[in-house]
């Protein structure tokens, strides 16, 4: 990946602000008692928690984000649907793919607040014929998800179009080339 392509729009403020003290994790690790390692331990906890903040502020789910095992990174520690989004940017364009396997079109909302995408839905379980159906393992999750995405403000949010196919939600929105970015450069004085 080319990191200077790298855009530093923070799509997912809200979102952040929304989950934020929501996870409860479904296993922790054992901590070591009162032995000479338990400041080390608490020292690698804090960079942890220090490393996922930084990551979350530009957008970039944090390591504890996801659920271990799930080769299909749609689970989250808090045990809600999380699908992943992959968001692109172009000249005259955004795109953003919304990820969600399983879910079928009319089961997915898209809707806009204020300068913010809402992407609601329900992954809902497939009924079984068989009643007398005994699982030995059940790693598929079910329920319903949301996905709140802050636009920026070059997004014409009047011509927003999506597109369903195969399992991946394609939004576009076109890029209104007007909207000049904030930037101005301040001129530096000698004393």
């Amino acid at each position: 990946m080319n990191l200077q392509k790298f855009s530093p729009w923070n799509w997912f403020k809200s979102e952040a602000r929304e989950n934020t003290g929501s996870s409860v994790p479904v296993s922790q690790a054992v901590e070591p008692r009162s032995t000479a390692i338990s400041p080390l331990w608490q020292m690698h906890r804090d960079l942890d928690r220090w490393m996922d903040d930084t990551l979350r502020q530009f957008g970039i789910p944090g390591f504890d984000d996801r659920l271990p095992g799930f080769g299909d990174r749609f689970g989250t520690l808090s045990g809600f649907l999380r699908p992943s989004v992959d968001i692109a940017e172009r000249d005259n364009e955004y795109r953003i793919s919304v990820e969600v396997p399983g879910v079928e079109e009319k089961d997915i909302k898209l809707s806009l607040d204020e300068h913010r995408l809402l992407i609601e839905g329900e992954k809902r379980q497939e009924s079984s014929s068989a009643q007398e159906d005994r699982y030995q393992r059940v790693e598929r999750i079910y329920g319903s998800f949301r996905r709140v995405l802050d636009l920026p403000e070059d997004a014409k949010v009047e011509d927003i179009k999506a597109t369903f196919n195969n399992g991946v939600l394609t939004v576009t929105l076109p890029r209104d080339p007007s909207v000049q970015p904030r930037q101005r450069e301040i001129p530096i004085q000698s004393q």
